[in-house]
């Protein structure tokens, strides 16, 4: 709504009005922003008792013509799956910052988290119990009225046990309370401050890299997807994997399952 009113429209609006925003935006936005920017507007009209412009048949034809012009597939950032995790933790040394990345990776791989999920836990929100620890996730992207979830991380079986590496971090770097995932400045020390989601991506970028990865194909979001995408490959139950990722529906997580399944029953693999 902010950038609608900035651009120079009204609420309630005509539908003209908003096929000509929608029309602005098409250098410059991607077909899916354009179109959760419409759905923001319609939601707008809906909430003031109005009429709702944007089922109108301009704006419709106006939206057609957009995503033929300029199309609607989405870059995706690469997952990070299992053997790949494995082989980036494998290049890691034992330095304060490698304690932390190794904890931030296994943990943002595990819990399938958003980066900025991730880098909002605080020790408060970790409960160790039997089989590993419970995270208790205050607020996400999806839930912004802070209703909250909890997420199970168990144990790990291998030497890469996501538990057993976030203790050791907070045991190094002394953290008893507030942000885990900290700067660590020059001296190897980690900072009072809560390490930012760009960092979170920086991490994920260089430490592909340095394993021998392209570094441009991933992203924060590489941890989240790598997670569910190694889950649907071991045959992971997709209301299990939504326990974990907070997806509503199996729909949500489809682009995960259709990745994951590509070579399960290959036409291709079954022939050759």
């Amino acid at each position: 709504m902010i950038q609608y009113e900035s651009w120079g429209g009204t609420i309630p609006s005509s539908p003209e009005r908003v096929a000509e925003y929608l029309a602005a935006m098409a250098s410059s936005h991607k077909a899916a922003t354009i179109s959760r920017r419409l759905a923001s507007l319609s939601k707008a009209h809906r909430a003031i008792g109005g009429d709702d412009p944007c089922k109108s048949e301009i704006v419709k034809a106006t939206l057609r013509g957009i995503r033929r012009m300029i199309g609607t597939a989405q870059r995706e950032a690469k997952p990070v799956l299992r053997e790949d995790l494995f082989q980036i933790l494998e290049r890691m040394g034992n330095r304060p910052k490698d304690v932390r990345d190794k904890a931030l990776l296994l943990i943002g791989f595990a819990g399938a988290f958003r980066r900025s999920e991730l880098v909002g836990l605080d020790v408060a929100d970790i409960e160790h119990v039997g089989q590993g620890i419970v995270v208790h996730l205050r607020r996400s992207k999806t839930d912004q009225t802070g209703a909250g979830r909890k997420i199970g991380i168990p144990f790990g079986r291998s030497r890469w046990c996501p538990v057993k590496h976030l203790v050791d971090w907070l045991a190094l770097a002394g953290i008893e309370e507030g942000p885990i995932f900290r700067p660590i400045n020059r001296h190897g020390h980690a900072v009072g401050q809560r390490l930012s989601g760009e960092a979170t991506c920086i991490v994920v970028k260089q430490r592909a890299e340095a394993a021998g990865f392209a570094p441009y194909a991933y992203s924060g979001h590489s941890l989240r997807a790598g997670l569910a995408t190694s889950a649907v490959i071991a045959g992971v139950s997709t209301l299990s994997i939504r326990r974990t990722t907070g997806h509503a529906s199996d729909a949500m997580l489809a682009r995960y399952v259709r990745v994951g399944d590509m070579f399960t029953d290959n036409a291709a693999g079954a022939v050759l």
